[in-house]
């Protein structure tokens, strides 16, 4: 396996624990008083925005060619690291 197809794979793999973490913090959500499920299913539907961003930036990544790969590969890098920050702090404002 080529380091762009595991690169590719990983980040597959991190979207899917994302997913993970999207039906937990939903669960919480459905579980909180009215008030605090408001604001988390705000901050829930901000997360799956940013998850499907970067999804959508993995798709075009695993199709870019190879002349392309480096500049998707960083617009991805730039994706993920905002959605991390994002998912880091609404799984700590939902404990």
């Amino acid at each position: 396996m080529s380091d762009r197809e595991q690169y590719v794979e990983k980040a597959k793999a991190r979207i899917e624990q994302w997913n993970a973490d999207i039906e937990k913090l939903q669960a919480k959500a459905d579980e909180a008083k009215v008030g605090a499920k408001i604001e988390y299913e705000d901050q829930l539907k901000d997360l799956r925005a940013q998850r499907d961003v970067a999804k959508a930036k993995l798709d075009e990544m695993a199709e870019a060619s190879d002349s392309a790969w480096d500049d998707i590969k960083a617009g991805f890098e730039s994706i993920w690291e905002k959605a991390t920050n994002t998912f880091e702090s609404a799984k700590a404002r939902f404990k």
